[in-house]
């Protein structure tokens, strides 16, 4: 359903700009952009430096297919996580340094529960190391023309030379699309299955907009909540592209409403690649984020259905997710134009059924191991100060249970102990 019917492309994107309150307008970035010819189709400050959180992990998946695609390693490769990868803060798996997990199981981990560790582990599996991988990152960022992007991990945890814009995170998703389309799955995933355990998507689009396919959100408290979504209508694909706003819900409605903008729209004109890159450095936000006057957490989204899962097994990290759609109570920080006819033509999510994954290696693998190249550093930087948890966020640790291997039954974990996690619990 489409909120401007029947009206010229640019009197489509004038009245969906308009609709945006001036305090919003300029504050952070937006896109919608078709997938197959790079015409824009809605943009707001779309070239400016913003922190991607682990909408990152998008150049990671890149980064790590393009592998495959050159031999260097295949899906069924057996990647060794590290104790540099163990030591990630959330959102993570939890595996201890020496297991070992397939590239193909770690990439739908990681575009699932934005695994933090599994990011690491790729990245010493593909290069040898986090440093050599994102070279890598740089690499791809160059090949695809990401002009105000430069990476120096492959998850997306805050660091002041780690940027990219929504306009770059929109190349890298079109190319995802258009070099790998065998792989065009991998981001619509609503839930995964390890032994036993339900891990649900935090899109919050997927089985709710019309024709959602997914991709990925990110958070971090600098970065704000970002996602990049992508939709399609017929023969018609979309990427959208939203950044720095300070609760899901408000990301999820704001994602929905331009993408429902750009299908309108019927196209600009503009180029995606000739949009002039914007000067400055990228803001932080930690403060609308997630200072102390927030009145709710940043993760609160609509609920995600999972098919022969009770709701609340369904949130394995005890992340939130109260369904707010009847909900007049709850503020929401970000008062985005227009979202309100999108939110009521959102669909209730449907359940969704678990894509089973696994630990340990394929049955019958005699190859190599991939895994991390010299020693590892002495000390490893993580989230900084801004990534500690505020009140909205201290809650208990609880580590996924992992399988060994498929399909043989596991050995149970050891959970960690209790306590209150050090850095915030990020996307």
């Amino acid at each position: 359903m489409s909120l401007f019917p029947s009206q010229p492309r640019w009197a489509v994107l004038a009245a969906a700009l308009a609709l945006l309150p001036p305090a919003v307008a300029g504050a952070t970035p937006l896109l919608v952009v078709d997938a197959r010819s790079g015409d824009v189709l809605v943009e707001r400050e779309s070239t400016r430096r913003w922190f991607p959180a682990s909408v990152t992990k998008l150049v990671t998946v890149y980064a790590a297919l393009k592998a495959v695609r050159d031999h260097k390693l295949t899906l069924d490769t057996p990647l060794r996580v590290s104790a540099r990868a163990s030591r990630m803060p959330p959102s993570k798996m939890g595996f201890k340094p020496g297991q070992e997990v397939t590239l193909d199981n770690a990439l739908k981990m990681l575009m699932v529960k934005s695994a933090n560790d599994l990011a690491i582990t790729i990245a010493e599996g593909v290069s040898g190391s986090v440093e050599s991988f994102a070279g890598d990152m740089n690499a791809v960022a160059a090949q695809l023309g990401m002009h105000e992007s430069h990476f120096v991990n492959p998850n997306g945890l805050h660091d002041p030379n780690h940027y990219s814009s929504a306009r770059d995170m929109a190349l890298v998703a079109m190319a995802l699309y258009r070099d790998f389309p065998e792989h065009a799955d991998l981001y619509g995933i609503g839930a995964l299955r390890l032994s036993g355990q339900i891990i649900p998507t935090h899109n919050g689009l997927l089985g709710r907009y019309p024709g959602a396919e997914g991709m990925k959100t990110g958070f971090t408290c600098p970065a704000g909540l970002n996602v990049v979504a992508s939709a399609t209508r017929g023969r018609r694909r979309l990427i959208a592209v939203v950044m720095g706003y300070s609760s899901a819900k408000s990301r999820t409605l704001e994602a929905a409403h331009i993408l429902d903008v750009g299908f309108a729209s019927g196209g600009t004109g503009r180029s995606l690649a000739a949009l002039p890159t914007t000067p400055g450095d990228p803001p932080n936000m930690r403060e609308a984020v997630c200072g102390r006057h927030r009145q709710e957490m940043v993760e609160d989204d609509f609920a995600v259905k999972v098919a022969g899962a009770p709701q609340a097994a369904s949130h394995i990290d005890d992340s939130p997710a109260a369904f707010f759609l009847n909900q007049t109570s709850a503020p929401t920080p970000v008062d985005v134009g227009g979202v309100a006819a999108t939110q009521a033509a959102l669909a209730e999510r449907p359940a969704f059924e678990p894509i089973d994954v696994f630990v340990g290696r394929v049955p019958g693998w005699t190859g190599p191991v991939a895994g991390p190249t010299g020693p590892e550093p002495s000390a490893v930087a993580s989230a900084d100060d801004d990534d500690k948890p505020t009140r909205h966020h201290r809650r208990k640790a609880r580590p996924v249970k992992a399988a060994k291997a498929k399909p043989q039954p596991a050995k149970k974990e050891a959970h960690a102990a209790a306590g209150k996690p050090k850095k915030v619990k990020t996307e």
